[in-house]
């Protein structure tokens, strides 16, 4: 596994990246050499906010912890990811074996316009089903995806209700 830290407003010292090379070896279990672990921490208050995001075959894993000590929330992420992997584990082993949809995202400068843009993300639209986005949206932790898809090849909007059902947003045309 190929890991990526980042650290805003902070310094990260070799033992952690040693410790989180260690800790990330749990996971070989589910993912191959292929897969790529990106970790950012930044300070909030008197706590450490890491957010561990695990790309592989196109899906993505994403987790994210607060606490006093940076391995203490490496911890923390990487059994969340482990919950996510568990919890799916059917729907998994069905999307890693059809690779169907892979979703690339790239941060993209801040840009100022009459609104404020605060980010911009951009992604490679995939061809998938209704229930393939509502897989990636939970695994992500968002509350809305947007896909392609793979029945009208129309671009589609999932998101997540109120009620905990979901919706899809198509165009009329």
């Amino acid at each position: 596994m190929t890991l990526q830290l980042t650290a805003k407003k902070m310094q990260i010292n070799q033992s952690f990246t040693d410790y989180a090379n260690e800790r990330l070896a749990k996971l070989d279990k589910f993912f191959s050499d292929e897969a790529k672990a990106k970790i950012t921490l930044s300070p909030i208050k008197d706590k450490v906010s890491l957010e561990l995001t695990v790309t592989y075959n196109g899906i993505m894993f994403r987790a994210e912890e607060s606490a006093d000590e940076k391995n203490d929330a490496l911890d923390g992420c990487i059994d969340k990811i482990i919950r996510q992997i568990r919890k799916n584990k059917t729907r998994l082993a069905k999307q890693l074996r059809d690779d169907t949809f892979t979703n690339r995202f790239e941060d993209i400068a801040d840009e100022q316009v009459d609104y404020t843009v605060i980010r911009r993300k951009s992604f490679e639209l995939r061809p998938m089903s209704v229930e393939e986005a509502i897989l990636q949206m939970n695994m992500l932790g968002h509350t809305f995806f947007m896909f392609k898809n793979a029945e009208t090849g129309a671009v589609n909007v999932v998101y997540k209700r109120a009620d905990e059902n979901y919706a899809v947003l198509e165009p009329s045309n």
